[in-house]
């Protein structure tokens, strides 16, 4: 399948220029490649060259009002998407040669040259809005009503935030853990989990690289076996069929999830954080490439510098991929990275071969 939607995608963009070996292809993505292999490399062995940068960032953050609110992650979260799904919208419409998954065609083989493939049927502003405060509802909730708790904040200032004295009675014990989840306690001067405490120290560039690494990491571990039982298991598989529900995949895909499904999606990336004790500034960080990296598998395009082709070779899923699974309905089951769906083919085949001698 991936074979013959590339072929077609090929025959939709005649103009595009032929990759000899993937020659022109790797080419373009040398200086992205070389810029963030740079970054990363620096700001783990030299953290002493941003430290200045990420101190001053850092402290213009934690004296912010905005940064210190409850529901700030959510409200960013909710930002990046709003810029970003428009511009792959955008971009999915004026981009026809590029479309990965077109679908409706009178014939089964590649579409004419000549031919402009119909767009598919897309949601309006209104249909967007709701879908929005659908996904934020659940979340404000839950910014609203429970007390955050960062690494390197202490339990003192944790009390706080949540409307309960800096020194703890001897029934009003808090763990610091997020392990333990604790509800605001709420009162006539302090009716909403309002703020957040936050870490008074800043991170260095080693801590917010590693910390993003390995989160990311975790994220695609976990979310690869939950995608996995939402389509092995029927108790879950309803839960996933909004997902699948459209005629080519296209941006606005991202969030067409149900409820159950949005939660465990956020709930994951947040225990990937919080298990290994990031730093509220990695977390800052990871929603924007978190967000960024959902929408480019779901925009059906097969773009120059998508992330797959930045990163080295057989790393990434990419949105090739994802467009497969979201057409045929199995495989690629891992959100941005392919190690686990190579492992779970190798081990599938082996299983196979054992039955069959």
């Amino acid at each position: 399948m991936s074979v013959s939607i590339s072929k077609a995608e090929q025959n939709r963009n005649p103009s595009r220029p032929k990759q000899a070996n993937g020659h022109i292809e790797g080419n373009s993505v040398i200086v992205p490649r070389w810029l963030l292999g740079t970054l990363v490399v620096t700001g783990i062995l030299f953290p002493s060259l941003y430290s200045h940068s990420i101190s001053s960032l850092y402290n213009y953050l934690y004296h912010s009002s905005f940064y210190n609110l409850s529901t700030f992650e959510t409200i960013e979260t909710f930002l990046v998407y709003a810029i970003l799904e428009p511009l792959y919208t955008v971009k999915f419409w004026y981009n026809p040669g590029r479309r990965l998954d077109v679908r409706g065609s009178k014939s089964q083989g590649p579409s004419d040259s000549a031919e402009i493939p119909q767009l598919p049927r897309m949601r309006g502003p209104s249909g967007r809005l709701r879908e929005m405060v659908i996904f934020a509802g659940p979340l404000l909730l839950m910014d609203l009503t429970m007390i955050k708790k960062f690494a390197g904040v202490s339990v003192a200032d944790i009390r706080k935030s949540g409307g309960y004295d800096a020194i703890p009675l001897h029934d009003q014990r808090i763990s610091a853990s997020f392990l333990a989840p604790t509800i605001h306690k709420f009162s006539f001067d302090s009716p909403l989990q309002l703020r957040r405490a936050l870490p008074v120290e800043p991170p260095s560039s080693r801590r917010l690289l590693l910390e993003l690494i390995v989160s990311f990491f975790l994220y695609d571990m976990l979310f690869f076996f939950i995608h996995l039982a939402f389509h092995r298991l029927s108790v879950l598989r309803r839960f996933h069929q909004a997902h699948h529900k459209h005629a080519e995949i296209n941006p606005q895909i991202t969030n067409q999830l149900s409820v159950v499904e949005r939660m465990s999606l956020i709930l994951l990336a947040n225990f990937s954080l919080n298990i290994i004790g990031s730093h509220v500034l990695t977390r800052t960080i990871f929603v924007p490439i978190f967000v960024y990296l959902l929408v480019e598998i779901h925009c059906g395009l097969d773009l120059e510098w998508s992330y797959d082709k930045i990163l080295p070779q057989g790393w990434g899923a990419g949105s090739k991929k994802h467009a497969v699974h979201h057409r045929e309905g199995e495989g690629s089951y891992e959100p941005y990275f392919s190690w686990w769906d190579r492992g779970l083919s190798h081990l599938e085949s082996r299983l196979d071969v054992t039955m069959t001698t």
